[in-house]
């Protein structure tokens, strides 16, 4: 992503970089805002209330998500 400039970059790219950050540092409840926040930013102005959203998220994104529901067990189990 150092290639890019920060001009191009989508807020869903940035929240991203925050999330793949904040479950590096194993921070679960972090992770689960930033989560919901980059959900809302690649959905919003979709199509209203009713809209479903049926594409798959891009490899990087699911890959991370991943990561984040493995640290979500951990610390459920921790507490």
């Amino acid at each position: 992503m150092s290639n890019i400039s920060l001009e191009k970059l989508r807020l869903s790219d940035r929240i991203l970089t925050a999330l793949e950050l904040a479950v590096e540092q194993e921070d679960a409840q972090i992770g689960e805002i930033l989560h919901k926040a980059l959900d809302l930013s690649m959905t919003r102005n979709t199509g209203g209330g009713e809209f479903i959203e049926r594409r798959d998220y891009p490899l990087n994104i699911e890959d991370t998500l991943d990561k984040l529901d493995a640290l979500q067990k951990k610390a459920a189990k921790s507490a």
